[in-house]
């Protein structure tokens, strides 16, 4: 048994207790009884000195997958930003033109773009687009983009809504003379007028065919469509056109005199006929009333006036050589095989050869046919002989040339 520690000096008068002697974390004995009246020393642990144990330890290790799990997510999101937003991507390069389908779902948008080089992924392109709610938005039809295009560049590309553009203030439409309905309409079309040109032209109340003394079975405008240049305004139709038109062939035709037509008990409506045929067949405008002339003579004489260009209104063929069948065709717009004139104009003519028409040349030629060498000059003749002889001409050159047209323009 040990003795007694010595007792601690005793506190000055006003002093506290002093409690240094018991620093926490150190442990200090106390004498406690036991039942033997021995005093036995036993330590004691001071407050917040616990001993590790189990619970501890689950508790730093939760503490270590928690963090461990967010440091994964946020890499996760800097990947997917970095991959989806591209904050890094340098510029586009050149322009591609591509033509999305119409109803290509995203991923095929993608695909498209993938394979023409404009976007790396057309996977991650098809994510990017569901991702920032643009999926919906793309939009079928040709578009201009860049190759090398970030995913969202693309994207804003092709989910621009087309911008309006406003028609020009006017639009100028040039109608040459001698055309054709079904030849105007491609001009028309190039034009930009709104609007069927052939069904604008069938009729009008600005204008009737009868007025004319047209067969009461006449069915369209033909003929009477003025040619020249018209200015229109920018949102201007076919039929506002075809009425310009009109009123500018009254204009016009109301200025020709008709007293030899009529003599000839030709009708207007026959000399407008005559001069759609004049406007084809004439290259140079000198030569306008002597092909009148030669119409006037074989109408006279009940010949066929043998004028391939009403065979061509018949097929639509103004550019390629007729074939045999063609000038064989069973059509009362055939002139080689029927007499008379057809049954309708075969164009637009000009004032010139509308005039031409109306007092043609007095002259007795019957026939014609291309001077070799010539930029559409005609050799005219009174006799069949005369004719041959002339055609001889013309195919011996023709010849010599490989079967190409012996005029030189």
């Amino acid at each position: 048994i040990e003795p007694d520690p010595p007792a601690p000096p005793a506190a000055p008068a006003g002093a506290l207790p002093d409690e240094t002697d018991h620093p926490i974390g150190t442990r200090r004995a106390r004498r406690m009884p036991n039942p033997r009246g021995q005093h036995a020393r036993t330590f004691v642990t001071p407050p917040g000195d616990v001993p590790p144990g189990p619970a501890r330890a689950r508790r730093s290790l939760r503490g270590r997958v928690l963090g461990g799990v967010l440091l994964l997510a946020f890499a996760l999101a800097v990947f997917v930003f970095v991959t989806l937003a591209q904050p890094f991507a340098g510029d586009a390069g050149e322009p591609v033109r591509v033509t999305i389908p119409e109803g290509s779902s995203v991923g095929e948008i993608g695909d498209v773009l993938a394979a023409a080089g404009i976007v790396d992924s057309g996977f991650l392109f098809s994510v990017r687009a569901t991702v920032g709610g643009k999926r919906d938005d793309l939009r079928s039809g040709p578009h201009t983009l860049r190759e090398d295009m970030s995913y969202g560049a693309a994207i804003d590309v092709l989910a621009a809504k087309p911008k309006a553009v406003a028609p020009p203030a006017t639009i100028d439409v040039t109608i040459p003379e001698g055309r054709s309905r079904r030849e105007t309409v491609r001009i028309v079309e190039k034009a930009g007028l709104r609007g069927d040109y052939l069904r604008a032209s069938r009729r009008s109340g600005t204008l009737s065919p009868r007025d004319f003394k047209a067969p009461r079975k006449t069915s369209t405008l033909e003929g009477f469509l003025f040619p020249a240049t018209y200015e229109l305004t920018g949102d201007a139709t076919a039929g506002q056109l075809v009425e310009r038109q009109l009123e500018a062939f009254k204009e016009n035709f109301d200025s020709v005199s008709l007293r030899t037509a009529r003599r000839k008990n030709l009708t207007a409506y026959d000399v407008l006929i005559i001069a759609s045929m004049v406007e084809r067949e004439a290259q140079l405008a000198k030569e306008r009333p002597i092909i009148a002339a030669v119409i006037y003579n074989r109408l006279g004489d009940g010949m066929p006036l043998g004028i391939d260009a009403t065979i061509r209104y018949a097929t639509n063929n103004w550019t390629r050589p007729l074939r045999e069948s063609e000038l064989a065709i069973d059509s009362p717009f055939n002139t080689r095989k029927r007499t008379g004139l057809p049954p309708t104009p075969i164009g637009s003519p000009g004032l010139d050869s509308i005039r031409a028409a109306a007092r043609p040349a007095n002259v007795d030629f019957l026939y014609y046919v291309v001077k070799p060498g010539t930029c559409g000059e005609h050799a005219f003749s009174a006799t069949d002989a005369e004719f041959q002889a002339d055609v001889q001409r013309y195919n011996a050159e023709r010849a010599r040339r490989g079967g190409n047209s012996p005029t030189s323009c």
